[in-house]
């Protein structure tokens, strides 16, 4: 209907639909903004226009004049994003271009390492849980790369493990199905904890991918796995205040990290750990302190949870007054065991439970830094009888990445 009153160049869409161009892009007020834009010291640039999902030639156009003007990188909506909804396509395309020259630098920089890739087949893991040529691999789809790895890991792996435990604990044979057909295995639960957070998802015999996402805030658009994480992991720093135990989500990190590390850090869910003897500083190297030639302080983080366990009880009797029973040490930093454990389960719930999803059916598959420190007291609180803890659980997460598949996305 509009072509038929002649107002403005028919054009073919990408859907092979006719297009109307009313207004034609204005080349010189593009190069104009972009110079203006290139003169501020900025290198990286994200286009979108409105339409763009429907015809990208005006963002090839724009393209073409941002690299005239000497940007390193451009990131197109109609490349990265191309679907309708213009605000949530402009926020991923600006991710995009923030992050993937980031990426870009990391790969030649670890390409530079060898005398000679030509042979060689170099892939990313993807946040889909598969890989993709270095030459892909871009910052939007890069953002859950490590948990992707994770997933396909405790899957590979969790799947193999179900089918040999019943060799060791009855409690673990599959369900019978049908006369002749293949025991199905359970529903598996993968529990990745490290420093800084948890990250947790769910298999049953195929990945589940969602589309859109928010991290950091930010709308992301494009194929990612389901993956819930809690801003709560070993490094998760412990606070008491108002009566109310607290963990996280601020982190120690690695530097000055944990009161056990012995670089002058703050008290973490590690030094609960270590203080109710879950770690053992005799299997540890000698790493820490400022010199990095010393055992974990076990003693330091006791002294630190017998300061924080007189406050404590300080609190109580001013609250309680002669009624209130003091807490030891441990009890103290079992406390804090299980706030950490019941804000690592609200995401659990949310994978299960809040989708109708019998939680207690599932295994439960325990990997990363401090995952299986706490796999108990996890799949007490969820009511999971079977808890997986693979040989690999340390570097489970490469396990998946070196066993992914390589995908291809076709728009």
């Amino acid at each position: 209907a509009a072509a038929a009153g002649g107002g403005g160049e028919v054009v073919t869409g990408v859907t092979g639909q006719k297009i109307v161009v009313e207004t034609p892009l204005n080349e010189a007020q593009a190069r104009r903004a972009l110079r203006e834009i290139r003169g501020r010291g900025i290198r990286s640039v994200a286009v979108c226009l409105m339409h763009a999902y429907a015809y990208r030639e005006h963002e090839l156009k724009v393209k073409a004049i941002a690299e005239e003007e000497g940007f390193a990188h451009v990131s197109l909506s109609s490349e990265v994003a191309p679907m309708v909804k213009i605000v949530p396509r402009a926020a991923t395309t600006a991710v995009d271009a923030y992050l993937t020259p980031v990426l870009k630098a990391y790969v030649e920089s670890f390409s530079g390492g060898f005398t000679d890739l030509s042979k060689v087949k170099v892939q990313f893991m993807q946040s889909d849980g598969g890989l993709i040529p270095a030459e892909g691999f871009t910052g939007h789809r890069s953002i859950l790369s490590g948990p992707a790895g994770g997933v396909v890991g405790y899957a590979l792996c969790g799947e193999a493990d179900l089918r040999e435990a019943p060799r060791f604990a009855p409690a673990f044979a599959a369900k019978e199905n049908e006369p002749g057909a293949e025991p199905k295995l359970d529903p598996i639960i993968g529990f990745d904890m490290g420093g800084t957070s948890t990250d947790v998802s769910r298999y049953a015999g195929a990945f589940e991918h969602i589309f859109e996402a928010r991290t950091a805030n930010q709308v992301i658009y494009g194929a990612q796995l389901d993956i819930n994480t809690v801003a709560a992991g070993g490094g998760s720093r412990l606070f008491f205040s108002d009566g109310i135990f607290r963990v996280g989500p601020e982190s120690a990190g690695a530097h000055p990290g944990p009161v056990c590390y012995r670089k002058g850090g703050h008290l973490t869910v590690t030094d609960a750990n270590l203080v109710l003897g879950r770690i053992l500083p005799d299997y540890f190297p000698h790493i820490f302190g400022p010199k990095e030639n010393e055992p974990l302080d076990a003693e330091g983080a006791r002294a630190a949870f017998a300061a924080l366990t007189a406050e404590v009880n300080a609190a109580g009797r001013a609250l309680s007054g002669s009624g209130h029973v003091d807490k030891t040490v441990d009890e103290v930093a079992m406390g804090f065991i299980r706030v950490a454990n019941e804000a690592m389960c609200r995401p659990v719930r949310n994978l299960t439970t809040m989708r109708g999803f019998d939680v207690t059916t599932h295994a439960l598959s325990c990997f990363g830094g401090a995952g299986p420190q706490h796999a108990c007291g996890i799949a007490k609180a969820l009511g999971v009888g079977k808890v997986l803890i693979d040989a690999r659980a340390g570097i489970l997460s490469a396990r998946g990445i070196a066993g992914a598949d390589v995908v291809y996305e076709f728009t």
